[in-house]
């Protein structure tokens, strides 16, 4: 009985270490959160806007000449959509991808979160409401247990809208006060600094001059577009 507890045990930590989890996050150059990458135990990838719908999904291949490029190609197990007897709403999106299952609110939810992921696998996602601040409703504000933060309208120009904090990751851009070709650009994220050419340096004028367009930090890709 004791080594039957045992094995169950160890199952269902594996089941946990390999469950779904953010794996990315892509930020463009000037500073704007573009998607979040979500992969699944069957190394499936499910990309979502900043709003919580899907951009695409399938295997993610990593070019060995072109750094820092990926594409999308066709998951090759399950993949299962919402049929039309579905809500209405829903019909013909992703509703399942290898073992993990993906669900969303229905017509019948309150209309802001209408259409939205709801799930991903054990991933529950939650969002930014109509009584939050205009320039943050309708984001995510949580994937599973991280917590996702925005500044908002009371800061600086540069920065309103933009991706604060993911769990205790923060992120900082330049503000309106710097170099015109470098405001609101990523300036670090966590302990990673980035710096770019300014605009005094006109041939290379806002490109990036310290740091890596991809950096891993607390588990998490984040890669500079």
């Amino acid at each position: 009985m004791k080594a039957l507890s045992t094995v169950i045990i160890f199952f269902i930590c594996i089941t946990s270490l390999s469950a779904q989890k953010i794996s990315k996050i892509s930020i463009n150059n000037a500073g704007v959160l573009q998607m979040f990458t979500i992969t699944t135990d069957d190394n499936a990838v499910i990309n979502l806007n900043p709003n919580g719908e899907v951009v695409n999904y399938g295997t993610e291949y990593f070019s060995e000449k072109i750094q820092n490029y990926s594409r999308i190609e066709k998951f090759n197990g399950r993949v299962d959509l919402l049929s039309d007897t579905d809500d209405k709403a829903l019909q013909g999106n992703l509703k399942y991808i290898g073992r993990t299952a993906i669900t969303y609110y229905t017509s019948y939810d309150i209309e802001a979160l209408r259409g939205k992921i709801k799930t991903i696998g054990n991933l529950s996602l939650d969002y930014y409401m109509q009584y939050d601040e205009a320039i943050l409703k309708g984001k995510i504000k949580n994937i599973g247990s991280t917590i996702l933060q925005y500044f908002t309208s009371f800061d600086n120009e540069a920065l309103r809208g933009k991706l604060k904090n993911v769990g205790n990751t923060n992120l900082n851009y330049y503000t309106s006060f710097e170099d015109k070709a470098i405001i609101g650009k990523i300036k670090s994220i966590g302990q990673t600094s980035f710096t770019y050419y300014t605009s005094f340096e006109k041939q290379f004028a806002g490109a990036m001059k310290t740091g890596n367009q991809t950096q891993n930090i607390a588990g998490i890709n984040y890669v500079i577009l």
